[in-house]
């Protein structure tokens, strides 16, 4: 039908007019602190594989030993015959590592995000979400059939009014680090509130696990909460753990559950077993190279006093998201373009994927990272913001 063509297009032109147009990058060669564009070598701070581990030679190593042995496809889901021994080894390990009874891989955060939230959540229960929390949060909520309520960034206050006015099971749902503010939520005290209230706390830690705490567990080790404060966690592997896909860790029954409900997890070829053992070796690493962690945190300080001596409006944020405001979409472009001639890949967040008047420098550091680079980073920035 013609109806769908012109839709299509009059969506496309709009985006065009609005400056909010998303075009992709194909890169030329690993993931890293510097990568590869059409023959032209750029210092990558888009990234987010936070500790350097996306092309590590022992992940790599350990990827292809497994792709020997466990071939590249896992063939089917992982309730027919998709299930292999690295798959197990390593929904066991990250258990281990969250202090959780059971893990339970799933392919994408995406998916185990919706997934999760659609298998708990029924018509006439009650979830409330942060207004920036992920996208992938906020559809599995609308789409749970749930009585769907947002409240006000980080505000707990907020969210105890509105828990005060609903009677019903009641699920509360952030992430541990914001993927665009890069401020970290309130856990402790929402985690108080929840106990108050008689209601769970699920917590999205895509952007914390491996990165956060004293041995990377994340945000929810970072703000001393074990696995009774916080019934649900999410992590992927494919940020700090520069692997790909995810998991939720938490008690028997809600493994057990999501295994025999979740539509996301049952109806999904499993990832490849060569990628669980790559995230196997990965977790091993994060476990034995702390200074990873300290590095990039240490990194993280020295950028943020460099932009403040430099007066670049950068946003509340000690995680390894830096955001420097910029609010016009169209001048957030052209600042990413002068970077870029420059040598610098850093891209522009525009809405929907932010508010209006909030587009934005998506910066992300990592321990790939050096200081050199950091300083380099600082200087064109500077020179680009004021000569925009």
């Amino acid at each position: 039908m013609a109806v769908f063509s012109e839709r299509l297009r009059t969506g496309l032109a709009q985006r065009q007019t609005a400056g909010l147009y998303r075009h992709r990058v194909t890169l030329n060669s690993a993931q890293g602190a510097k990568v590869c564009i059409q023959g032209r070598e750029y210092h990558n701070f888009c990234s987010n594989d936070y500790l350097g581990l996306a092309a590590h030679p022992r992940v790599i190593e350990r990827f292809r030993s497994a792709a020997v042995e466990f071939g590249v496809g896992s063939g089917a889901s992982h309730l027919v015959c998709g299930h292999s021994a690295p798959h197990h080894e390593l929904e066991e390990a990250l258990a281990e590592f969250t202090g959780r009874p059971r893990a339970l891989l799933f392919s994408s955060g995406y998916m185990a995000n919706t997934g999760v939230l659609t298998s708990l959540l029924q018509r006439g229960d009650y979830v409330f979400e942060d207004r920036l929390n992920h996208a992938s949060l906020l559809d599995g909520g609308l789409h749970s059939g749930a009585h769907f309520k947002r409240f006000a960034h980080n505000d707990v206050a907020a969210l105890e009014a509105k828990l005060q006015s609903v009677k019903g099971p009641s699920l509360v749902v952030v992430d541990g680090v914001f993927s665009m503010d890069g401020d970290t939520a309130p856990l402790a005290e929402l985690s108080g509130l929840c106990a108050r209230r008689d209601a769970w706390l699920m917590v999205d830690d895509a952007h914390g696990f491996g990165v956060l705490g004293a041995c990377g567990v994340g945000s929810t080790e970072a703000a001393g909460l074990d696995a009774s404060a916080v019934p649900v966690l999410m992590a992927t592997l494919g940020k700090a753990f520069g692997t790909a896909g995810a998991f939720v860790a938490g008690s028997e029954l809600l493994i057990e559950g999501l295994i025999q409900q979740s539509r996301n997890y049952i109806y999904t070829t499993a990832l490849p077993p060569a990628l669980a053992a790559a995230s196997l070796e990965a977790l091993s690493l994060v476990r034995e190279e702390g200074w990873r962690r300290e590095f990039l945190a240490d990194l993280i300080q020295r950028f943020r006093r460099g932009a403040q001596q430099l007066a670049l409006p950068l946003m509340a944020s000690d995680s390894a998201i830096q955001p420097l405001l910029v609010g016009d979409p169209e001048r957030a472009l052209r600042l990413s373009a002068q970077l870029r001639e420059r040598g610098l890949l850093i891209s522009a967040i525009r809405p929907p994927t932010v508010p209006a008047g909030t587009s934005r420098l998506r910066i992300t550091l990592s321990a790939a990272h050096s200081e050199e680079q950091v300083d380099q980073l600082l200087q064109w920035l500077a020179d680009c913001w004021s000569e925009d």
